[in-house]
């Protein structure tokens, strides 16, 4: 059986994590042991189903963020910067329409980087023009005579616009809205185009996993699969060269808004992730909304156990931004 270029960077990533606690770094002639990379990233759109069930606007007007959603983003921010880690925020350009975006500055000004999530929150996969998003559907003459690959990269490049005319906030990488349980494998189309736009690497990914019955306790064999599913949530590089970061199961729209998880299963099943990650000194990528946060977890206990965890581990993790950890992984 034949092996892509791909398949070998991801199982050469994983041999390393299998190394466990005996993996280590070797840089200018000393040896330093490999830390988990463990990042907290959010997504700043808006959900539906939030702030209650019913809420189906917002497909439509995924940037236009509510007050609520844009304080829960900056105090999130401050909470995790006081306990020496950062967020990487990633961001629908839409946002960037609004009267002010002292807030989003406010979160940039602490140290946290923000990525780009496309503008109108696109499916960079699409194959049909009604595929590519809620908004495009209705209003068909926004992209009346374009390519649907015209539209995804204009969709992506408009954000490096926005936030360049608006702010003098740097893009810092790229995330697809939704998550693919192959990534951008056999697509690379979508590869290639974000590199020609200069990002090196992407956030794309996310593997299958079970979620068990909605409105029920999730049984172990349901936690046994998200912990097994972080193996496959390790970053690799696609033949063409572009660092894929994958986003680590569970998320939260995931275990809220789809399986009607209370908190105290959601807090669990990112203990046991993040916990995983740290033994293995693998990555953990959390990927949350602070849209759906602010209801289900306002008092940020998620970010809170996260940085709890990290801070007892004893040297053996940290938080970082995902462009640290594909550096890692270039290097």
């Amino acid at each position: 059986m034949s092996l892509s270029l791909c398949d070998l960077s991801r199982r050469s990533f994983l041999g390393a994590i299998a190394a466990g606690a005996g993996a280590s770094l070797v840089r200018g002639g000393e040896s330093t042991e490999r830390k988990a990379q463990i990042a907290i990233t959010l997504d700043l759109e808006m959900s539906r189903h939030y702030p209650t069930r019913g809420m189906m606007e917002w497909d439509f007007q995924k940037g236009n963020l509510d007050d609520a959603t844009k304080r829960y983003s900056v105090e999130a921010a401050k909470i995790t910067k006081e306990r020496g880690g950062l967020i990487h925020f990633f961001c629908v350009g839409r946002v960037l329409e609004h009267e002010s975006v002292e807030w989003l500055e406010e979160i940039h000004a602490g140290g946290h980087p923000i990525g780009n999530h496309t503008y109108d929150h696109v499916y960079v996969l699409a194959k049909t023009r009604e595929e590519i998003q809620f908004r495009f559907k209705r209003s068909p003459w926004l992209i009346e005579g374009q390519e649907i690959d015209e539209v995804i990269r204009e969709n992506i490049r408009r954000v490096e616009l926005a936030m360049g005319q608006r702010t003098d906030i740097p893009v810092n990488g790229f995330r697809t809205p939704g998550g693919f349980a192959m990534g951008l494998e056999g697509r690379e189309d979508i590869q290639q185009m974000l590199l020609d736009l200069g990002y090196t690497w992407a956030s794309c990914k996310y593997p299958k996993h079970e979620y068990g019955e909605p409105m029920q306790e999730p049984s172990p064999e349901v936690y046994a699969d998200i912990v097994r599913a972080q193996a496959e949530a390790q970053p690799f590089v696609y033949p063409t060269g572009l660092v894929e970061i994958p986003m680590s199961p569970i998320s939260d729209v995931g275990a809220f808004r789809s399986t009607y998880w209370k908190l105290d299963y959601f807090l669990k099943a990112v203990r046991m992730g993040v916990e995983w990650a740290i033994e293995n000194r693998a990555v953990f990528d959390f990927l949350a909304h602070p849209s759906c946060l602010v209801v289900e977890d306002p008092k940020f206990e998620t970010i809170k156990l996260i940085c709890d965890l990290v801070e007892q581990s004893n040297g053996q993790a940290e938080i970082v931004g995902l462009d640290a950890i594909a550096e890692r992984v270039r290097a």
